[in-house]
């Protein structure tokens, strides 16, 4: 007898292993002569109900051929730096081509960054890379009405998250005092004022509603320099309330561009800033302090979105009438997806309701919601470069990057097997086998992540979804008197009984034998080991969309109105492999971007894909008792999303 066990045992390792492939309309693993099989009876059968329309077109004088099925891409990664070799970037880089490239990321730290960031972030950090320059992470903190400590820290997270380091990590309030300065000397150029006119009033200066009437220049503007320079001391030494007097740039009122049309340069606000304390009472405005902030930091390529564009004028503006070094601004298009919201509001209204965890669920697309999801932030980076940059704004499909996470996970994780509705089914004859070691591949793809070793039970767990109490034609898998194959397990089996809960009428338990005389059954499903295994129960999370519609801001009602009701759907019962103890030892899985050594991530970096069922990762609520896993992707495209 031990001479059969070791008989059937050795067909398992990695070199004698059936080579399966996924049969993505039922989701079931079968050999490739199976799959081929099937291929065809379902080209036949469409070609079957396509006859009458051919036969019309012929009539018509059309042609009849069939199309060619479309080849399969390459499953190969682009130049992860194609898209500052090329295009918009390259383009920049030939404006100004200096050998001290100099970029920034200046985020306003009021909020937490989402994937329409993660755009900047690889541009900016990536440009600098690229030419062999350095990077800021320069908070842009002026406004202390809306920033709190939680989101600068969140903000550097996830920097070094998406595999940047920055060159120094400043903030505008660095340069408080220089800003004032030079606040002082664009008075005494008298091309700044101080104006105590109030909303209406600069409503009808820059040409009222919709441009109904002409423009004209405030009166504050024929105060003398001295005048000014005193009232905006005044204002520096708390001698205004907020909203009685600010601080405006003198500009040309009569330009087209209303980023022309004297901007506020400084506010008075009633507001301790959380570095700078009480020391200021008045701070400057972006249109100000970015311009020369940039200056002050020697950046050659400012780059920002196409929301900026006009904002060029008045920033070359300003470096240029105070004489400073002038840095060059050009735009990009920023990234948007459809399917899903990125404003701060929206999404503060769905945390403070509780329609979600929090600021990181992963049904959210805050960045670090989808790190705790389990996105790679390679598969991030991947995703921009395919975009490219150009001027022009993208509105992206939310499977449009799934896709291209899947073909980065596809290539990057391991392999286990999950089962989420949980079945035994006991193997009457399988006592020979029970305790055995079978070697597994984590990946058939990847010899390099090497295998590992799980134990053949002679009672197994199946996904209730693989079992028919009766059979037909059309189902392959497990039901009574029927042979289907586990996935590397010494014999395929047949289904002889089974019993079920009177009450719920659901099967509560499979009886079994091995089919040994079946060598190639049409159909592997996944199982994994009972006790004695080393299986671990975990709870797993499916994602779903948050919201039904592509645009849930036009949705009836609100997008409020349009929040998916299946948006979660929780497996508390399923059983995974013991081969994730080792996935979680080596994690992260891939080393790549901020997470590229050993223990070098959060349990985010435990990813696997979970065979015939999805791509997963572990949750941030797991325990060492209780594990949790979040769905990344699924394992093939959703057809009802195309």
């Amino acid at each position: 007898m031990a001479d059969s066990v070791t008989e059937a045992a050795a067909k398992l390792q990695i070199g004698d292993a059936p080579k399966l492939q996924l049969d993505e309309e039922t989701g079931e693993m079968v050999s490739k002569g199976e799959l081929k099989k099937r291929l065809a009876k379902r080209a036949k059968k469409v070609m079957k109900d396509k006859k009458p329309a051919e036969a019309q077109n012929a009539q018509a004088g059309a042609s009849a051929a069939p199309k060619k099925p479309k080849e399969k891409a390459e499953d190969t990664p682009m130049d992860p730096e194609a898209m500052f070799k090329q295009g918009f970037l390259n383009d920049v880089y030939n404006e100004r081509p200096v050998k001290d490239v100099m970029t920034r990321f200046p985020p306003e730290p009021n909020g937490f960054l989402h994937i329409g960031h993660a755009k900047a972030i690889a541009v900016n950090f990536g440009f600098a890379r690229y030419h062999g320059g350095n990077c800021y992470l320069r908070f842009d903190d002026t406004n202390p009405e809306a920033e709190e400590e939680i989101y600068f820290t969140a903000i550097e997270e996830m920097v070094r998250w998406l595999g940047f380091t920055p060159y120094k990590i400043t903030y505008t309030s660095d340069n408080f005092g220089k800003l004032y300065e030079q606040a002082e000397k664009l008075i005494g150029l008298d091309k700044a004022y101080v104006c105590h006119c109030g909303d209406e009033e600069i409503k009808l200066q820059r040409g009222g509603e919709k441009g109904s009437s002409p423009r004209f220049r405030c009166k504050h503007a024929e105060q003398s320099p001295e005048e000014n320079l005193q009232k905006f001391r005044d204002m520096r030494d708390g001698k205004y309330k907020p909203r009685e007097a600010f601080l405006r740039m003198k500009q040309d009122i009569t330009d087209g561009n209303p980023q022309m049309w004297d901007l506020a340069a400084y506010r008075v606000l009633d507001k301790p800033h959380h570095r700078t304390g009480s020391d200021w009472c008045i701070y400057p405005s972006y249109d100000f302090a970015h311009c020369l902030c940039d200056s002050f930091e020697n950046i050659s390529h400012s780059l920002c979105t196409t929301e900026f564009v006009l904002s060029r004028v008045s920033y070359e503006w300003l470096n240029h009438e105070l004489g400073v070094y002038e840095p060059m601004q050009r735009e990009y298009g920023r990234l948007s997806m459809t399917g899903t919201v990125l404003s701060k509001r929206k999404l503060k209204e769905l945390v403070d309701r509780r329609f979600v965890r929090g600021w990181d669920d992963p049904r959210l697309y805050t960045l670090i919601a989808v790190r705790r999801r389990g996105v790679p932030p390679g598969a991030i980076l991947e995703f921009v470069n395919e975009l490219g940059v150009t001027t022009t704004n993208s509105l992206i499909q939310i499977s449009r990057f799934e896709q291209t996470i899947r073909r980065y996970l596809e290539r990057t994780v391991p392999r286990l097997m999950l089962v989420l509705d949980p079945v035994p089914v006991v193997i009457e004859d399988a006592d020979e086998f029970d305790g055995t070691d079978i070697t597994v591949p984590f990946s058939p793809k990847n010899a390099a992540m090497g295998d590992h070793k799980i134990k053949f039970t002679k009672t197994v767990y199946i996904d209730r979804s693989d079992f028919r109490e009766v059979d037909s034609k059309d189902y392959f898998r497990l039901a009574p008197g029927k042979t289907v194959g586990l996935l590397q397990a010494p014999f395929p089996i047949k289904a002889t009984s089974f019993t079920k809960d009177e009450t719920t009428g659901k099967v509560t338990e499979i009886r079994a034998v091995f089919d040994r005389e079946t060598k190639k059954p049409k159909t592997f499903i996944q199982w994994v080991g009972g006790e004695g295994s080393g299986s671990r129960k975990c709870e797993v999370r499916l994602y779903n969309p948050l919201f039904l519609s592509e645009n849930p801001a036009s949705a009836e009602g609100g997008y409020l109105n349009d929040l998916n009701p299946e948006s979660e759907v929780v497996y508390p019962g399923a059983v995974i492999e013991s081969g994730i103890d080792e996935v979680r030892s080596r994690a992260p899985w891939p080393e790549a971007a901020g997470e590229d050594k050993l223990g070098k991530g959060g349990p985010e970096s435990v990813r696997f894909q979970a065979m015939r069922v999805a791509y997963f990762a572990l949750d941030s609520d797991s325990t060492d008792d209780h594990l949790v896993l979040n769905r990344i992707v699924s394992l093939k495209e959703d057809k009802e999303k195309n």
